[in-house]
């Protein structure tokens, strides 16, 4: 979760799904007046406009971004889970714009806190807190974080999710998903419904504090014993559905950690490799949101703290085989091996134009290549994504259309991107390929 900027404001949340669908409509309809404006003053200079220029303005961008902000809830995560990769997609000024969802969420008012406190705890819960702070220390798409103290001594931070949004998740991903298909930027034929589909579930187990409790009080048992990493306390007394109460721990923005001494930074990225390996190979359940407020850390220590575990998933012993199978193939080349696996997990298909599959394993081996080295890998490096942002390109101009992919694999890969970006902002060198050989 994002501390909330200086000019984060209280906003109250739109509850209703009524209200929500104006919302997004009126929005939609801004974007559509403003592409009509100008295309016009397109056609006015002599210039055919293409319809994707048209769309992707700042101006059009800016009132989406605003408007998800507003919102909250299912749609603003939609916009957060496009955010991820907009550096690689988009130009700079317009990954700008959407990367201000990961950052500007606007927070509940204090009577609409109330309300919702009120809701989920007993009649004169406030008695037994000696302090309770209505400003926010964190605020995101589903919930905001609020410090408190209770009269028994426990220092807490306390989730409380925005009123409405559990119940408006299915036509939230709706209108976003109509608002999608009207923007014309799918490849034709893309099949976007079965990914809304996993969507929709995915975000009603996020809504589901009870369950992230649960979650959480699992990863704490999983990584007791290992101090690289600090897992809050769940506090089940105060933990509702609507409400996920923990200890708190002070800590920094893990990006603040790349202005720390090198070893440090090696230390904290190695950490967070093996920690993702673990999830994969040994545990078999995985925090798949690699947002990078959901990691935090002690700069005194280096310790990594863990938080928000709403989007956790159990994986499959099939998923997690075909991935030891793929990464291994990967480290000794073996591109009929990798190919085959490809096939198996569903990145492409037996139909796919034989161009189109040896230009998706070039680019694996694109990926592969720097971590069959023994040395550590430079992931500040530019070249790899920089190649892999080309050979996508390409591939798409060549009319490679994806099959709907896993929903484990999609999500796999996801965590994959995330906390590679992550280590490429701590700029750490790790050795990827001894860690790699340790579980494949």
């Amino acid at each position: 979760m994002a501390r909330p900027p200086s000019d984060s404001r209280p906003l109250p949340v739109p509850s209703s799904r009524i209200s929500r669908l104006t919302r997004l409509s009126t929005m939609t309809a801004g974007v559509a007046g403003n592409m009509a404006l100008r295309g016009a003053a397109e056609l006015g200079r002599g210039k055919r406009p293409q319809f994707r220029d048209l769309l992707m303005t700042p101006a059009n961008m800016s009132r989406v971004a605003d408007q998800l902000a507003k919102m909250r809830g299912a749609a603003m995560k939609v916009g957060q889970l496009v955010s991820m990769d907009t550096g690689d997609v988009l130009p700079p000024e317009l990954a700008d714009i959407f990367a201000r969802l990961r950052d500007d969420a606007h927070f509940m008012p204090p009577a609409q806190l109330k309300k919702v406190l009120a809701a989920h705890w007993p009649k004169g819960w406030l008695g037994q807190f000696q302090s309770f702070d209505v400003r926010p220390i964190a605020a995101a798409s589903i919930g905001q974080v609020h410090r408190a103290q209770t009269r028994d001594g426990r220092d807490m931070a306390i989730k409380v999710q925005y009123p409405g949004v559990a119940q408006s998740i299915d036509s939230d991903v709706a209108n976003v998903g109509a608002l999608v298909r009207m923007s014309g930027l799918l490849p034709k034929g893309f099949e976007l419904a079965p990914y809304l589909e996993e969507a929709r579930k995915q975000l009603h187990d996020e809504t589901d504090y009870a369950l992230e409790g649960e979650y959480l009080r699992e990863f704490g048992d999983l990584l007791a014993g290992d101090n690289r990493y600090i897992v809050p306390t769940l506090h089940e007394d105060w933990t509702t559905p609507g409400i996920l109460a923990m200890s708190f721990i002070k800590e920094d923005p893990i990006e603040a950690a790349a202005q720390a001494p090198e070893p440090m930074r090696n230390a904290i990225a190695h950490a967070l490799i093996e920690l993702l390996l673990r999830e994969l190979f040994e545990f078999g359940v995985m925090q798949t949101d690699p947002n990078f407020a959901n990691y935090r850390y002690d700069p005194a220590t280096g310790q990594i703290i863990l938080l928000d575990f709403g989007a956790t998933r159990r994986l499959g012993p099939e998923i997690v085989a075909q991935y030891r199978r793929l990464m291994r193939a990967g480290l000794d080349a073996d591109h009929t091996a990798m190919d085959a696996i490809c096939l198996e997990i569903g990145f492409y298909q037996r139909e796919t134009a034989p161009a189109h599959r040896e230009q998706i394993l070039r680019m694996m081996d694109i990926v592969f290549a720097p971590l069959r080295s023994d040395t550590p890998f430079d992931m500040a490096d530019p070249v790899m994504p920089r190649r892999m942002q080309e050979e996508g390109r390409a591939l798409a101009a060549a009319g490679f259309i994806p099959p709907p992919l896993p929903i484990d694999a999609l999500f796999l890969q996801r965590k994959f991107g995330g906390i590679f970006l992550l280590c490429a902002k701590l700029q750490a060198k790790v050795a990827v390929r001894e860690l790699l050989e340790r579980f494949v």
